[in-house]
């Protein structure tokens, strides 16, 4: 197994699980598998990983497309060894970024609001590359208020881009602002230049949000202002503004923020 991914491992456990007093093994409900896999279809994969002992307590089967082998002998170093050699130094960053945000921004409590997202290239197991967006939200504290359970969906998304971004999202679940493109080359959770949002939801139109599932879809502008009967002068326009509202200099950039919010699905 490759070894370029202990840079996470390590990070992990130094920041994370020496940390973490004592966790126990989150109780699944007895309809969270359900909901995951509808939450995860196509090539994407899911799992629940404790971060007091970086063991995976729940994996799906469809982690097997990527890793070549059954569910039940997935692990957190294992998954970890499919991202490419030259995008872990990008997840490290990422990573270091999500940790800055949730010990130095947002109180305890509030990291069961919000979800976090990043993109990266991974390599399955018979060697086909990967883009994949990788979503992940906190399922449990422990009575320290330290987070132990960590629920995380990795998507293809290679018909959506081509290259992985440098940025994170953090995604509020509930009604507290979100944060999208948060930029990583610090490794710090920076305040000062960002957008506080309500949620793409919020700040979209809902004719906005029918051209972006068009897109998502595939469709051009002559067949989204045939099935919406507008003018192909009028979907650039909505195109030119939803870029300029979250900022992103291309649409595939925009649709996997999309994709993380729920917008629409794969």
């Amino acid at each position: 197994m490759a070894n370029h991914f202990r840079q996470i491992v390590d990070y992990w456990q130094s920041n994370y699980s020496k940390s973490i007093s004592r966790s126990q093994k989150y109780q699944i409900p007895e309809h969270f598998k359900k909901m995951a896999d509808l939450m995860a279809p196509g090539k994407s994969y899911y799992y629940i990983a404790n971060f007091h002992t970086l063991e995976l307590e729940l994996v799906s089967d469809s982690v097997s497309y990527y890793t070549g082998e059954q569910a039940s002998q997935a692990t957190i170093q294992k998954l970890l060894a499919l991202a490419l050699p030259s995008e872990i130094e990008k997840i490290h960053k990422k990573e270091q970024v999500i940790q800055s945000f949730v010990t130095d921004f947002i109180t305890p409590r509030e990291i069961l609001d919000y979800k976090f997202s990043y993109t990266y290239k991974n390599k399955n197991y018979d060697g086909k590359e990967h883009l994949m967006l990788h979503q992940a939200t906190v399922l449990s504290l422990n009575d320290d208020d330290q987070f132990v359970h960590v629920f995380s969906i990795h998507s293809d998304i290679s018909h959506l881009l081509l290259e992985s971004t440098d940025c994170v999202c953090f995604i509020n679940l509930k009604e507290g602002p979100s944060y999208y493109n948060v930029d990583t080359s610090t490794g710090k959770f920076d305040l000062k230049g960002l957008k506080v949002n309500a949620g793409l939801r919020a700040l979209f139109t809902p004719r906005e949000i029918e051209i972006i599932r068009k897109l998502a879809v595939g469709d051009s502008a002559d067949e989204i202002a045939d099935a919406l009967h507008i003018s192909v002068h009028t979907v650039r326009t909505h195109r030119k503004n939803l870029l300029k509202k979250v900022e992103c200099k291309n649409t595939t950039h925009l649709l996997s923020m999309c994709l993380a919010e729920g917008l629409f699905y794969l």
